[in-house]
């Protein structure tokens, strides 16, 4: 039977491998299995490629050489090409929306870069079902042959005479095992338990001379130190990876060797399993590091969600807004690319609730933009209409009236909402071209009209100076000379318009004045300034002096109406109390001052009588 030290090296062979298993006893594979063979998680360094057709290129060359395909390297390629293809739509679906595109509208290009990878990939994927194919093959084959080692073993062991014959023999099928490799893995454990079975049997059987036996023992003990040495520099090795996976290789081969002396089987198996132990901690600790990497990596990535999140859930007002958290977010996804990976079981849940916020992000944001576009579209028509107007006027020589027009133009504009900047501007010069085509002309055509009103204004000038000294005077006749002044005043045209008001400010000053010397009642001044504008309202038509008649009769009458009303309402007052007498007070105040008012257009009546007459 098998002593311990085999049956624990078996043991070892049966434990199937995980990156989050790793432990620090010797970890070895089935007898049948290369190392090559068994799937372990590991952090191979990864070529990095700059574009799509870089990736082509290499997938070209796996599908149509002549090395097998490995799934890691296809997966890794697979995934970086993806990575690459979906980051020039998302590119280009961002330049096109930003462009003023409309994303329902938009049309994903055919690219020939990925129909090529497709194609590739589907060779590559059909060469590595067939090579599988081809190694389940010789591998039922392998079984065949081990199988029918272990039934020439079993019939040598019958008798010790029979064991002894056969020695030779037995090392060649050893010798043909060791050759033998691949077998199908659920076959593998107890294919190696009857072969170390019947083995085993072998020897208890063989009789042989003490001097064969030792030196059979002796080069399986030097063969087992060997690989013991081996073992032990490897401890030395700078990369873990390899070295575990040479270590996988080293049990393999210390299955393969025969038994040594019973007194050295204990020492020789302990010196390997130590040796065995430091390769294994070491790749234990490669790959706790690679966990607790991991690990950061979804603290940073959970960090930035809800950075996203965050940003995703603010209130945008306006395109600024949009645009001023487009680069947070772009920001924070160059931030993420950065970032290694998360622990598996988390890796695509993180990342999908991070690509949920930056779409539900980029969703509305796109929504937004198209509402804007018939925004823009609508504030560009009533720009457009705008221009049209300006542009039927800008020809016009009614000065006054078509200026007018223009202004309000120009006030209607800037109510408009905003539209795209290019075409905003546009939109603008070709407006104001036309307002400024009509008031050039116009400035051109009042250039001899402004030289009269500066004329004007001199004059008026004249007449305030005038009227300033004769407030310094005494004597008689002032009134005279007042009206006859007032007069000459209200005779002089227009004036520029900037100087209007302080001129007239200045003139109505010194008249105050002067009338308050004079003691003339406001009424009275409010008289002659009627009578001294009759003559212009005159000018206006010959009618107009009858209609201004008319109105002010209407005036009158309306006084009077209110007169009575008020008069009326005063024999209802009680004004035994203290505010019954103060209201009664207040309303003949009133009512004396309309009285005034209906004296004072009765006045105004009969100097348009006095005119016509």
């Amino acid at each position: 039977m098998m002593d311990s030290q085999e049956k624990a090296l078996e043991q070892g062979q049966n434990e199937v491998i995980k990156e989050e298993e790793v432990s620090a006893q010797a970890v070895e594979t089935p007898a049948e299995e290369p190392a090559s063979q068994v799937e372990t998680k590991e952090e191979q360094p990864q070529k990095v490629y700059a574009s799509k057709e870089e990736i082509l290129e290499r997938v070209r060359e796996i599908a149509h050489g002549d090395e097998a395909p490995q799934k890691e390297e296809v997966d890794a390629l697979k995934t970086a090409f993806y990575k690459l293809h979906i980051a020039e739509r998302e590119a280009s679906l961002k330049a096109y929306i930003d462009g003023g595109g409309d994303p329902e509208q938009y049309q994903i290009v055919p690219d020939s870069v990925e129909e090529a990878f497709k194609a590739e990939m589907g060779i590559i994927k059909e060469k590595r079902a067939k090579l599988f194919k081809e190694q389940e093959a010789e591998k039922q084959e392998n079984l065949t042959k081990k199988l029918d080692i272990i039934e020439k073993i079993k019939s040598m062991i019958t008798t010790p005479e029979e064991a002894n014959k056969s020695y030779q023999e037995f090392k060649t099928l050893q010798q043909q095992w060791r050759e033998i490799k691949n077998v199908p893995a659920e076959k593998a454990n107890e294919l190696w338990r009857n072969y170390q079975l019947y083995v085993e049997q072998f020897y208890d059987m063989l009789r042989l001379n003490s001097i064969a036996r030792d030196e059979d023992f002796k080069k399986n003990l030097e063969a087992k130190t060997r690989l013991c040495e081996i073992a032990e520099n490897l401890a030395n090795e700078e990369d873990v990876i390899s070295a575990f996976h040479q270590l996988q290789k080293l049990h393999q081969e210390y299955r393969e060797i025969g038994p040594v002396a019973k007194e050295q089987r204990e020492e020789i198996w302990n010196r390997f399993k130590a040796a065995s132990t430091v390769i294994n901690k070491r790749h234990q600790q490669h790959f706790e590091g690679i966990r607790s990497r991991e690990e950061d990596n979804l603290a940073r990535k959970t960090v930035l969600c809800e950075k996203v999140e965050a940003i995703a859930a603010e209130e945008n007002k306006g395109s600024g807004d949009w645009e001023k958290r487009t680069k947070q977010i772009i920001e924070l996804q160059a931030e993420w690319k950065t970032i290694g990976f998360a622990p598996q079981k988390m890796n695509v849940k993180i990342f999908e609730r991070f690509r949920a916020a930056c779409d539900d992000f980029f969703g509305r944001k796109a929504e937004y933009f198209k509402g804007l576009k018939d925004t823009f579209k609508e504030n560009a028509d009533k720009k457009r209409a705008l221009i049209e107007k300006a542009k039927a006027l800008q020809d016009s020589t009614e000065w006054k009236s078509t200026g007018d027009k223009l202004i309000a133009l120009q006030r209607e504009w800037k109510t408009i909402g905003i539209v795209p900047k290019k075409l905003g501007d546009q939109l603008w010069n070709e407006f104001l071209g036309a307002c400024n085509k009509f008031f050039e002309a116009r400035k051109a055509a009042g250039a001899g009209q402004h030289s009269e009103e500066y004329a004007n204004l001199d004059k008026k000038r004249e007449v305030v100076a005038k009227l300033k000294s004769i407030a310094e005077e005494a004597g008689e006749n002032i009134q005279e000379k007042v009206q006859s002044l007032v007069e000459e005043y209200n005779a002089i045209g227009h004036v520029p318009f900037k100087e209007k008001d302080k001129i007239y400010e200045e003139y109505h000053a010194v008249l105050d004045k002067l009338y308050k010397d004079l003691n003339i009642s406001v009424a009275k001044r409010r008289l002659n300034n009627f009578k001294q504008n009759l003559k212009q309202v005159a000018e206006r038509g010959e009618n107009a002096l009858d209609n201004e008649r008319a109105r002010l009769f209407r005036q009158y009458e309306a006084i009077k109406q209110e007169v009575q009303t008020y008069e009326n309402n005063l024999g209802f007052l009680n004004a035994s109390s203290k505010k019954g007498n103060s209201l009664i007070d207040e309303m003949n105040r009133k009512v004396q001052k309309l009285k005034d008012d209906m004296n004072l257009v009765r006045e105004k009546i009969k100097a348009i009588d006095a005119e016509n007459k």
